[in-house]
């Protein structure tokens, strides 16, 4: 069973994000934009795309890309109740969909062969951060239906997204989190789903906010865009906090791994299992890619969270 405290309609929620949308388009300025992101899609893709044509890398970056594999993992909580031992948690991150050709048609079958208890989209479904949202409906659509997960999906808002995006999944049936928290409940226990807005590019995050209505002993999975919040978050008590938005790097160098983290939090934290203090949080490579559609040494990937009870005298399977 899925319970809400919100009553405030989606637009009503999204109103902080829709100020900033106007103000950017006002000045012609986003937040944590350098001279660098600005004119990255002129000095640095085409350039890196022609080094890697060069080498005859390029082709099979474009293969990588679309080539998601599971990650299936277990984290081990001492304070998980014991009705929820064994809840999965499917996540994908990043899809940037509209760009990405073939990703859709290669996730459906992964998709339909997973029967996780909740899904949950940690945002950026579009490739740029500006320009038209209609080829992400088309590609999301397919996504979105094939996923069948007991108690439905739930998603939050990227860097890279809108706020028409935010109604338009809703229209599909996944339900947007925005600065608000869910209960979830079964035999007659429950935890909490709260999903922030951007604190990347659009700032409108709001966390004391969002976890007020949640009680302080409940355990909380947090649904952010970015890893940036965590030491926030544990003081807040969150047990499980899920993000994306780094995407590993794209490109992964053995014994080196990624060159860039692109996020203002430990290196530790811009990729996979991690914890701080006594939360576990898990930063996803994501789904799609951004700047150019191609991977190396680090394949899209969807991830299957399945949330265990700990005893005391146990470690953690992670």
């Amino acid at each position: 069973m899925i319970n809400s405290v919100e009553e405030r309609s989606l637009a009503e929620r999204l109103q902080p994000r829709m100020a900033m949308e106007e103000q950017f388009a006002r000045t012609g300025k986003k937040f944590r934009k350098s001279f660098l992101s600005r004119h990255e899609r002129i000095l640095v893709r085409p350039w890196l795309k022609f080094g890697l044509q060069i080498a005859g890398l390029y082709p099979r970056g474009l293969r990588n890309a679309i080539s998601p594999v599971v990650r299936e993992l277990r984290f081990s909580f001492t304070d998980l109740p014991p009705a929820f031992d064994g809840f999965q948690i499917l996540q994908l991150a990043d899809l940037h969909i509209d760009r990405m050709d073939g990703l859709t048609e290669a996730l459906l079958p992964v998709i339909d062969g997973l029967r996780p208890d909740v899904c949950v989209l940690t945002g950026d479904y579009r490739f740029e951060d500006e320009g038209p949202c209609d080829e992400v409906y088309t590609r999301m659509r397919p996504i979105v239906s094939t996923v069948s997960a007991k108690y439905g999906i739930f998603g939050i808002l990227g860097n890279h997204d809108v706020s028409e995006i935010a109604f338009a999944l809703e229209d599909m049936g996944v339900r947007m989190l925005v600065n608000e928290a869910v209960e979830i409940t079964q035999r007659h226990a429950s935890i909490w789903l709260a999903g922030i807005d951007d604190p990347f590019g659009y700032e409108c995050d709001d966390l004391p906010g969002t976890l007020s209505s949640v009680p302080s002993a409940a355990f909380k999975v947090l649904l952010a865009h970015t890893p940036e919040l965590y030491c926030d978050a544990s003081a807040r008590n969150v047990q499980l906090y899920m993000c994306g938005h780094t995407h590993a790097g794209q490109i992964r160098f053995p014994g080196i791994g990624s060159i860039r983290n692109n996020a203002r939090c430990p290196r530790a934290y811009a990729y996979g299992h991690w914890s701080h203090r006594e939360m576990q949080g898990y930063t996803s490579a994501g789904v799609g890619c951004s700047s150019l559609p191609i991977r190396f040494n680090c394949p899209p990937e969807l991830v299957l969270i399945e949330l265990r009870r700990k005893r005391s005298s146990q470690t953690s399977d992670c």
